[in-house]
């Protein structure tokens, strides 16, 4: 059976599609709840994290350091104007 993918933003548009369903015979499916989804910024893939990574041999590379996640926000991650 053939596929197609219709991308919207409206919600009106989804209740026109379920009453058009119901004339032109087409089925209307949803992704799986549990998909990861992938974000798309000024070209850079952004990947949620997974939380069964497991980073304790990180803990020497930071170990005696002093960084914490508010320094880092504050120092290093804010963009240069």
């Amino acid at each position: 059976m053939p596929e197609i993918i219709i991308k919207y933003k409206n919600s009106k548009t989804l209740e026109v599609l379920n009453d058009l369903a119901k004339y032109f015979d087409f089925v209307i499916s949803f992704p799986k709840s549990e998909r990861k989804k992938e974000i798309l910024i000024n070209g850079v893939t952004i990947i949620p994290a997974d939380s069964s990574i497991n980073i304790s041999d990180m803990t020497e590379v930071f170990k005696g350091k002093n960084v914490n996640a508010e320094i880092l926000r504050d120092e290093a991650w804010q963009r240069k104007k």
